[in-house]
């Protein structure tokens, strides 16, 4: 039977499958001590498969934050941490991004994938539900599952409370000794009129201002408290806040605030009045906004750019994850890096209008029209002399750059391409100097624009500062040995012009010299370790295996409620079988003078909550929800490769 139309539930299979053991390099969060399936027999167990990078990941932790309160006698969730870049296989790094995004939870240190590849997982992230007994009942990829586990884990409860199997009590979890510092893996810094910096000391969930020697604490904007709360300097509550943008003073005058922070987890835009500290809310409503694919506004076709108009009314407005902020000197806007959803958008502080900029929601690099652009989880953001704004587009390890020319064909007379200076793709990377096609970077997530017109980046996995100089279309290193900067700033209230880092890892800030000459490294291109699945050449039918959670039913009043979309890298692996139709299953013909290449797989499907009505149709007021998970599954082409391959949207 079609799995996309039927709902079931999972205490009705009668297919038992015991669960992998855990196996890595070591465990965190435990207070020394090794976990195994045997020592959390007794307990609903939560294997969530992430990795640091992952701005979905982020989304599952905090997703998932109130289960693991409410049922936290009966439930343990387990972190299998699956790195993709080479940076994450670090145990030391593991330990601060566990720091820093608050986990409350074991982490089992996975760096070789061996209990990444005995779950089957494909996708970052991925949830395995582990009942009481130690069977598997739940497989699903990607985020949006907390409706559906807090259905199924109430049932899991009252069948193993009756079975005698299920045994409430602590769970494993060892708090870390806190450590008391001025700034907390610090996110961005803005350069004030005073000669003082702001930060975004982002696991502090406040903002600090500095003085000019970058470590006197002049003042705190927020109180220090995760949540959000509108207020006082002394009151107002962020949420792991990033990029910070200073608008014109003309500007911030007439609407009252000076500088926009990117509050990422609380997906919202904030605005801080400097004189006060006084912090109000100005875009989101606080709902993670789900990805929606279309061109963007500032493109050649003026019908399509009104898909992406999301209105005058910005706190009714869906955000996700914006990471970072920049004034447009061309658009007259805020330009955001939204990482959640791979798009730029913009707001515009005088009409309160927001839109979408470049990036149709695909996550892969894709360069062309601004609408048509694929991004993954832009992080970094500045403006050079001629309005362009170059992009730090960290999942692809790549330098972007979105360049406007008024040639009168676009929203006011305005057209947006984007173009990519440095970077492959989602899964090439490295640290390699010289002709910048050939360059390489790890999971950038700051940029500045130097004196000379060259581009500084924060190369933050490789712990370096980067130069581009689009002049000879090379990349050299400025610095290393640096522990996850996040941002760079160019400082020219000296004498010499500086370079201001932000060093994450290390909870500061840093200034340094901009040399003449900068360091030449070659180690080499990297490509991420991930195992890649073996496939024939011909055809390949691929099925996407989708249920509604229970209490849930597919929403097909408008026809086929689910979609799927198939591309590939390089494009000529896909003879047949590519593009969006709907249905979850497809026939796809992959060549056989291709020896390797990614598929790139975009699932959706919409279901809406019940109950039915007496005709066994859905109510108009009923809640409706989409759930989607992106994939880019590499693959290698041989005679002996799979011929089918199947892909769990959600598993209850």
């Amino acid at each position: 039977m079609d799995s996309a139309t039927k709902t079931t539930s999972v205490t009705a299979n009668p297919v038992r499958v015991r669960a992998s053991e855990l196996e890595g390099r070591g465990w965190l969060n435990t207070g020394g001590a090794d976990l195994n399936l045997e020592k959390l027999r007794g307990k609903i167990v939560l294997l969530d498969f992430w990795t640091f990078c992952c701005i979905n990941c982020l989304h599952v932790l905090d997703e998932m934050r109130p289960l693991e309160e409410q049922y936290k006698d009966v439930l343990v969730t387990v972190g299998v941490h699956s790195p993709k870049f080479e940076h994450e296989a670090d145990p030391v790094a593991l330990a601060a991004a566990v720091e820093r995004y608050e986990i409350h939870h074991p982490v089992l240190d996975d760096p070789e994938l061996v209990t990444w590849q005995a779950y089957s997982a494909r996708a970052w992230p991925t949830l395995v539900v582990v009942d009481p007994e130690g069977y598997i009942v739940a497989h699903m990829s990607g985020e949006g599952h907390a409706a559906g586990l807090a259905t199924l884990i109430p049932e899991l409860i009252a069948e193993h409370e009756a079975k005698g199997t299920l045994h409430r009590g602590d769970g494993p979890y060892v708090a870390p000794e806190p450590v008391v510092r001025d700034l907390r893996f610090p996110g961005k810094v803005l350069p004030l009129a005073s000669g003082n910096f702001l930060v975004s000391d982002t696991g502090h969930h406040r903002l600090v201002e500095t003085g000019p020697d970058l470590v006197t604490v002049v003042r705190t904007i927020g109180s220090g408290t995760k949540g959000y709360l509108d207020g006082t300097a002394e009151d107002a509550q962020f949420n792991e806040p990033h990029g910070l943008a200073l608008l014109p003073a003309e500007l911030a005058a007439s609407v009252g605030y000076d500088v926009v922070v990117a509050d990422s987890v609380n997906h919202r835009l904030r605005g801080v009045t400097l004189a006060t500290g006084a912090v109000r809310t100005l875009v989101g409503n606080g709902v993670q906004r789900l990805l929606e694919a279309g061109p963007a506004r500032v493109n050649d076709d003026d019908a399509a750019a009104s898909e992406t108009n999301l209105g005058t009314a910005p706190l009714e407005v869906a955000l996700s994850s914006p990471w970072d902020v920049a004034y447009s000197t061309v658009l007259k806007t805020v330009v955001i890096a939204m990482a959640g959803t791979h798009q730029i958008f913009d707001f515009d502080p005088s009409t309160g209008a927001v839109t979408v900029v470049a990036g149709n929601g695909l996550e892969g690099l894709l360069d062309g029209p601004a609408g048509q652009a694929w991004f993954a989880q832009p992080s970094g953001l500045t403006e050079d002399a001629q309005g362009n704004i170059w992009v730090a587009d960290s999942e692809t390890s790549a330098l972007r750059v979105l360049k406007f020319t008024a040639d009168g064909d676009g929203e006011n007379g305005i057209t947006a391409s984007v173009e990519t200076a440095i970077g492959e793709g989602l899964f090439d990377f490295g640290f390699r100097d010289g002709e910048a096609d050939q360059a390489r970077l790890q999971h950038p997530l700051g940029v500045a624009v130097l004196p000379d017109g060259s581009v500084a980046i924060a190369d933050t996995y490789n712990g370096a500062v980067r130069r581009y100089d689009p002049a000879t279309n090379t990349v050299s290193t400025l610095a290393r040995g640096l522990a996850e900067p996040s941002d760079v700033l160019l400082d020219e209230t000296g004498d010499v012009p500086l370079l201001i880092v932000v060093e994450s890892n290390q909870h500061q800030l840093i200034r340094l010299p901009l040399p003449k000459n900068a360091l030449q490294v070659d180690e080499g291109a990297v490509q991420t370790q991930r195992p890649k699945t073996d496939v024939a050449p011909g055809e390949l039918q691929l099925s996407i295996n989708f249920s509604a959670p229970t209490g849930q039913k597919l929403d097909d009043r408008w026809g086929d409620p689910t979609q799927l979309k198939v591309s590939s890298t390089p494009p000529e692996l896909l003879i047949s079988g590519g593009g969006t139709s709907v249905g979850l299953q497809r026939t796809l013909v992959l060549s056989a003078d291709v020896p390797e290449g990614v598929l790139h797989l975009t699932a959706r499907a919409a279901a809406c909550d019940g109950p039915e009505d007496a005709n066994g149709e859905i109510p108009d007021h009923a809640a409706c929800h989409l759930y989607q998970q992106d994939w880019g599954i590499p693959v290698l082409l041989n005679a002996d490769g799979a011929t089918e391959l199947a892909l769990d949207l959600r598993g209850l």
